[in-house]
């Protein structure tokens, strides 16, 4: 069983509560490792190394610090096949999505480290004549990342490739549930010449060593990706300071069926949105509404892929998907279908755990006879649970997907050009898919409405959540 450390201050140093978390694998039920259960003095030091290294850091040029992010990207591919097990094992995560994340994340420092000859600021027009107005855009300063348990390892990169090249240091606290791959990758940048205080990883709990991240005044900006739940709470924390929050929480996604779409590609579309990682996918398919005229048939072929679904081993290449996270999240979406079913939803498959020797399995469900107040509609699931609800014409389509305190993706399956704009200026979410998965990539932004979050990530808009503006008025 593997013990790691914090990484504060370019060392793995021992944490200051002498107290262990136990890493489980979801699939085995083995304990993996020990990770520390930071607290306060922790954040207090992992803080202070990247206030001491921030100024240096954001003195460099931009080119310095993407070459940073190159070797980072080198590091995870030339280490790719132990990360995706490391991956694959923490969260029960089949091992080909594993891959996919550890290749996506390399591409990603990749990516960022793209940006360093792009990123600008601006020269304004003056109502002086003998002036120039000056634009700079700084980095916002230390940042603390906060990652969820179901992309530790992409989400990671998310955060601290766009901070650290626009010259922010920062604190990275990995979930309680999946630190492993992350403090793999700690062990990688150590390696590196990489200024010390640049980059520090603490794990712990969110009450105790996350608490006291977010309420620092040292702290210049919080990103988080989580829950509803954990966001408002950071909120709360962050206000005294007024601290920046970036914040990407639940999701509620409708995937809406029109009569004139290609039923099979619907059908792939938005099983693939539902069953991918277990379910557990904040921008994946929560609910689907279908066109009257063809919603029996879709019912039915949906159906059948779903009971065609293989779940199990993460390391058998048959399988599609693997444990939910853990018995909680498992016990949560039963008890979520068992008050539908009460509430008057029909199991057209599934609707219950499955019956797995080993393992957190919860049966890839399809509900019908929904209402849209049920919460199976409303609240987000997070497992392979999908209600499927009937409309008639398109108004109604688009105000039921609304309906919904979230707002993070949706999407829309037709053939006809004209209902796919038109519902890409109705739909009120951060993302519209059209004829395809929910699935973002890295050169767009992926941003919430409503409860779905604050500001975003990827892409040239993700890189200026880490950045703040300046303005010179230059006479002469």
């Amino acid at each position: 069983m593997k013990t790691y450390q914090q990484f504060i201050n370019g060392s793995f140093v021992e944490s200051h509560s002498k107290e262990w978390m136990e890493v489980e694998n979801p699939y085995t039920g083995e304990i993996l490792s020990r990770a520390p259960k930071g607290d306060a003095d922790d954040a207090y030091a992992a803080l202070e190394a990247a206030k001491k290294a921030q100024a240096a850091w954001a003195a460099t040029t931009a080119s310095y610090r993407a070459g940073y992010l190159k070797k980072m990207a080198d590091l995870i591919r030339s280490h790719r096949t132990e990360l995706a097990k490391t991956l694959a094992s923490e969260q029960a995560k089949i091992i080909g999505l594993a891959q996919v994340e550890i290749d996506f994340t390399a591409d990603y420092f990749d990516y960022y480290a793209g940006w360093a000859r792009i990123y600008e600021g601006e020269i304004i027009n003056s109502d002086r004549p003998n002036e120039n107005i000056f634009l700079f855009r700084k980095p916002i300063g230390v940042v603390v990342g906060i990652c969820p348990w179901n992309f530790p390892f992409f989400v990671m990169a998310r955060k601290v490739a766009p901070a650290l090249l626009t010259g922010c240091t920062i604190v990275l606290k990995p979930s309680s549930n999946t630190p492993n791959t992350t403090f793999e990758f700690a062990q990688l940048v150590a390696r590196l010449d990489l200024p010390k205080g640049v980059l520090n990883f603490v794990s712990g709990s969110g009450k105790t060593l996350g608490n006291a991240l977010v309420k620092s005044p040292i702290t210049d900006m919080v990103t988080l990706t989580g829950s509803v739940e954990a966001g408002q709470e950071i909120i709360r924390t962050s206000a005294e300071n007024v601290t920046k929050v970036s914040l990407e929480l639940g999701g509620k996604a409708p995937a809406i069926v029109f009569a004139d779409a290609d039923i099979d590609l619907a059908v792939k579309g938005v099983l693939d949105s539902r069953v991918i990682f277990s379910g557990q996918v904040c921008n994946c398919a929560e609910r689907a509404y279908v066109h009257a005229s063809i919603y029996e048939k879709f019912v039915e072929k949906l159906a059948a892929a779903m009971k065609s679904v293989k779940y199990g081993d993460p390391f058998d290449p048959q399988t599609i998907y693997s444990s939910q996270i853990d018995q909680a999240q498992q016990t949560k979406i039963d008890e979520m279908v068992i008050r539908a079913k009460a509430a008057g939803a029909t199991v057209v498959t599934g609707g219950k755990k499955a019956d797995t020797k080993t393992g957190y399995f919860y049966e890839p469900t399809l509900l019908t006879t929904c209402r849209q107040d049920m919460e199976i509609v409303q609240k987000e699931v997070f497992g392979p649970v999908l209600p499927v609800l009937p409309f008639t014409e398109y108004d109604e389509a688009i105000a039921l997907a609304n309906d919904c305190e979230y707002g993070l993706t949706s999407s829309v399956f037709t053939t006809n050009i004209n209902t796919v704009m038109q519902s890409i200026k109705d739909l009120s979410f951060g993302e519209t898919y059209v004829n395809r998965e929910h699935f973002e990539g890295m050169q767009g932004f992926h941003a919430g409405w409503r409860k779905s979050g604050i500001g975003g990530a990827d892409g040239k808009h993700g890189l200026m959540e880490y950045l703040q503006t300046q303005v010179a008025y230059v006479q002469f």
